[in-house]
Parts: C-alpha cells; sequence; structure tokens
C-alpha cells in the first residue's frame, strides 16, 4: 500500500530532519525537561542529535540493525525521545507502548512486535521483567538494585562517538509503530514510515500556525500520536522548542507556563476544565490552543484562540482541523483540512449525507505518507479498514454543518475515550467472559465529570455468587490496564436487545447514566443529612 509517486519527503528520513535542525539551529534549545521534583534541563539541537547518535551507536553495537524492533516502554523522558530518534537514525523501528499496561498486554504486544531490545524504567521493570522473555537486551534509564543482572544501565548504551548511518534515507521505509485499541479484543500496531512522520512534522506545523520563536507544553504521553507528531515534530520542522514534562499538573501548570515562556498548548477534557476554573496570570504567552473542539468560551477571557480538531493514529495529522485566523463555528472540529479527502456518509458507506445529519466520517490519503502504512502481522485488518475507493473508515460519526464545519456525533466502532486513551469495549467484555460463571458481558460508557466516560460492565451470570463481582474484578486486574477497568458491574437477568438480536447499547448507556446520578444524588442527600443531624 505504499506510494509509488511523487511526495514532498523523496530522498529524506526522520535523521535527515534532526541533522539538518541540528546544523541549522546549533546552540539553540529543543528539548527542555522539567521534573517536578528537581530543576529543569536543557538539550540543544545538536547536543540532542549528539545523544541520540551515541545512543544510534551503542544499539548497533548489540545488534540492532535496519528494520529492527526497539521496545520503548517510558513515561515521558528525555531517554523516550533520544531512543526514538536514535531508532530512526539507526533504520530500525521504535516501538511505543502504553505504560499503563498489564503483564497480558504487555507480553501481547512484545509477542506482536518480537523487538530485539527493550527500554524501560525502574518502576516498571517487573512488568517489562516478566512479559520480554524473547528480548535479547533489557536496559532501564537509571540502575538500582531491583534491575540485578539482567538489565543495564541506559548510560552504557550511549557509545564514545556517534553513529554514521550507512544507508541512503528510505521515507517509505517503517519508522515506529503505536498500539491503538480497536473495536477487536486486541490493539493493533499502527506502522508509521519516515514520511508518515515526516508528514506529522511538516502538515501538523502548518495547521498550528507554528513558529520558531514558539514553545510547546507537552503533557501528554509520549506513546501517543498527539504528544510525538502534533506537538514534538513539528517544533523540530520549524526549529522551535518545547518543553516536556512528567504528566498533566493543574497545581504546576501556571508555574511552568510561566517560567518557560510556553505559547502552544493540546488541550483535553481535564485540562479545559482546569482553565475553565483558573484565571489566566497576567503576562502568559499562550497565542493557541488546539484540542477536540474550536472557539471555546474561554478563548475571550485568555485572550487565546482555540482551534479544533479530528486525528487518529491512522491519519497521522488532523484531516479535520479549524483555521487559526478565522472564525470558527463554536464547539465544531473545524473544516475539513486541504490535504486529506473527507466524506461524511450514510450507512451504506456512499452516500453523503445533507446538511444538518450525521454519518461516519471518510478520509483519503496516501498510505505511507499522509495516512498509515498498515497495521502490523494484520494484512485483513489493514484491508478491511478501507473501502473500495481507498477512503479510510474513521469509525467516528460526525454532523455536517451548513458553512462546511464537521462537528462530532459519536462512534460507530464499539469505543469508549476516558481520559485521553480509546478502550475497546470488547476486549473489556472478553476479559470479564473468561471468568467461570460470565454468560454474557456488555460494556458502555457512563458519563464520568473527570475523564467523561468510564466503562461499565452489565453482565449475565449463571449464579450470582457473592464473590462473582469480585473474581470479575480480579480478572480485570490481572490482564487490563487501570483506565479500561469497568468502574461499575451490574448483575442483570437480561440484556435489552435491538430488532436484529443485537444488545441495545444506547439503551445501557442511558441506564448507566441514570444509575450514576441516582448515585450522586443519594450520595448527595446523605451529606445532607449528615449536615442536618450536626447542627
Amino acid at each position: 500500500m505504499h506510494n509509488a509517486g511523487l511526495h514532498p519527503f523523496i530522498g529524506m528520513d526522520v535523521w535527515t530532519l534532526l541533522s539538518a535542525r541540528a546544523r541549522s539551529h546549533a546552540g539553540h534549545p529543543f528539548l527542555v525537561w522539567q521534573p517536578f521534583d528537581s530543576p529543569s534541563r536543557t538539550w540543544t539541537f545538536d547536543e540532542f542529535a549528539a545523544e541520540a547518535s551515541a545512543v544510534a551507536a551503542g544499539l548497533a553495537s548489540r545488534g540492532v540493525g535496519r528494520g529492527d524492533r526497539v521496545l520503548i516502554h517510558l513515561d515521558n523522558s528525555p531517554e523516550f525521545l533520544i531512543s526514538w530518534f536514535a531508532c530512526a537514525a539507526l533504520g530500525a523501528v521504535a516501538v511505543s507502548t502504553n505504560t499503563r499496561s498489564t503483564v497480558d498486554e504487555l507480553s501481547y504486544f512484545i509477542g506482536d512486535s518480537e523487538p530485539t531490545v527493550a527500554i524501560t524504567q525502574p518502576e516498571l521493570l517487573d512488568v517489562v521483567g516478566a512479559s520480554a522473555s524473547g528480548v535479547r537486551h533489557l536496559v532501564v534509564t537509571s540502575h538500582d538494585a531491583r534491575a540485578g543482572a539482567a538489565a543495564e544501565p541506559f548510560s552504557r548504551l550511549r557509545a564514545a562517538s556517534g553513529y554514521e548511518p550507512g544507508h541512503d534515507p528510505d521515507p517509505l521505509a517503517p519508522c515506529a509503530v503505536q498500539y491503538t485499541s480497536g473495536t477487536t479484543s486486541r490493539a493493533k500496531g499502527v506502522i508509521w514510515t519516515h514520511a508518515n512522520a515526516l508528514w506529522g512534522a511538516r502538515t501538523n506545523a502548518a495547521h498550528e500556525t507554528l513558529r520558531g520563536e514558539d514553545c510547546h507544553l507537552v503533557y501528554k504521553p509520549l506513546f501517543h500520536t498527539d504528544a510525538l507528531a502534533y506537538s514534538v515534530l513539528p517544533s523540530l520542522w520549524v526549529g522551535a522548542r518545547f518543553v516536556l514534562v512528567p504528566k498533566w499538573s493543574t497545581s504546576r501548570f501556571w508555574d511552568i507556563s510561566l517560567r518557560h515562556g510556553c505559547t502552544w498548548l493540546s488541550l483535553m477534557g481535564l485540562v479545559t476544565r482546569s482553565l475553565y476554573k483558573s484565571e489566566p496570570p497576567a503576562g502568559h504567552r499562550y497565542r493557541l490552543f488546539g484540542g477536540p473542539v474550536g472557539d471555546l468560551p474561554i478563548d475571550g477571557r485568555y485572550g487565546v484562540k482555540t482551534i479544533g480538531w479530528f486525528g487518529m493514529t491512522e491519519t497521522v495529522s488532523h484531516p479535520v482541523v479549524g483555521d487559526a485566523f478565522l472564525p470558527n463555528r463554536p464547539l465544531s472540529m473545524g473544516r475539513p483540512a486541504p490535504e486529506y479527502e473527507v466524506k461524511v456518509v450514510e450507512q451504506d458507506g456512499l452516500t453523503p449525507v445533507k446538511v444538518g445529519a450525521a454519518g461516519e466520517m471518510l478520509v483519503r490519503g496516501v498510505p505511507g505518507v499522509s495516512l498509515f502504512a498498515g497495521y502490523l502481522n494484520q494484512p485483513h485488518a489493514t484491508a478491511d479498514a478501507f473501502d473500495e475507493q481507498g477512503f479510510f473508515r474513521t469509525g467516528d460519526r460526525a454532523i455536517r454543518c451548513a458553512d462546511g464545519h464537521l462537528v462530532f456525533d459519536n462512534r460507530t466502532k464499539d469505543m469508549l475515550k476516558v481520559g485521553a486513551e480509546n478502550v475497546s469495549a470488547a476486549e473489556v467484555e472478553q476479559t470479564i467472559k473468561s471468568v467461570p460463571g460470565v454468560v454474557e458481558a456488555s460494556v458502555v460508557g457512563r458519563p464520568d465529570r473527570k475523564l467523561d466516560e468510564v466503562p461499565v460492565a452489565f453482565v449475565i451470570s449463571k449464579r450470582r455468587g457473592p464473590d462473582l463481582v469480585d473474581r470479575i474484578d480480579a480478572a480485570c486486574r490481572q490482564r487490563l490496564a487501570d483506565f479500561k477497568r469497568p468502574r461499575a458491574v451490574y448483575l442483570v437477568d437480561a440484556l435489552p436487545r435491538t430488532t436484529m438480536s443485537k444488545v441495545n447499547k444506547v439503551e445501557l448507556r442511558q441506564v448507566a447514566g441514570e444509575t450514576e446520578a441516582a448515585q450522586r444524588a443519594a450520595a448527595e442527600r446523605r451529606w445532607v443529612a449528615e449536615l442536618t443531624e450536626d447542627s
């Protein structure tokens, strides 16, 4: 499915981009690492390239070459990015995985991608060690007694002299794999080529009107597309710097933003709500926010425009994006981006919806350049993701507005969005159904003030022993990351059905929402009663 024609990145790869910036912006800050418990550290473009080159040489001495895979199982850290770009120098493939994964989940990722080297951190070493039986080299970012002889410290990867690529740049060669939840029971590895990564760098920089003097604040996980393709790579493209923090911190946000002069921020639900609750300090330098919807009510108060966007790991950039210079429909995702073809269609997958109606979004681009190259080891899933005209089926529904804007409606795929994480309902259901005594399980999203929605499960069982819910919880804890685990399990005698005998999840979502509201109201009544008794 590679593009055989002309494209913007012929003769380039990710390493040629970093090398060019190391020459043109030598001495200019690139990465600012701001941990919460110690002072910040800054790498200039040339310093960062030199460190990535040294780690590439260390990986090469351990037998890593072109096409080999390296597992990067790290939280936000300089080592994540140094390792990722070191792989780019070698022509190796960086496989980044969610650090909240269980042993069962990580074992699947490792078995599917077959990495030669695994790089992790002390807190995650036990999980990686239990999952990585076939990995030849296990590297830990800082060595301690727990690591033992089985793992070597990251500092030992840095070779005395850097790596010099002995191959011509191949923009269509695999560069990275990110695992993303789908509607099936297991996540799929999304393959990016070097051209995909360069597309993310160039196109997202244009969508964000990024300039060399800008500074992204990066708090989202680097193993997600948002942080890597929306913040780090476009900063590299234009020669801008970014501030990397371990994770989001409401209490530290403004101090870090003011101290480092941050100008760009990607939003998600929790972050947006914290902005609503806070007052903008004088002298802040933010000029643009980007997130699921644009033209927010807070824009005027902050003096910052918010642009909406829609994107996926498979699309690398935003097929739908708001305009940074013109008014957009408030709370819309924006309009179709000029770099993609976008359709919103009826259930037949062909007929465009009428104005004001909702349908599934289809996106057409160039696989391996503006769209992902395919799913790792899953050719059938790759083929099924596209229709006969070559449009990628996003699985998301949008409302088509008369002015050309698109408003997010819902998901056609059985997916939940828990905070910033995608969760497959089918994966959770299969885990629950593995518990003896469970006959059927259906998982839906329940509204949540902090995470927007969380999973809850409706379960039919042969016998409702007092320990059934405990056994379901234990199975989920063993096999599922914490954000995938049901927040409630409802034991029921039957599930509502559609006319086609499928489980009516629309009705279950309504029941889950009403149940959550009733529970909240009951808690509030108890609180009021306690206050009354105390008085």
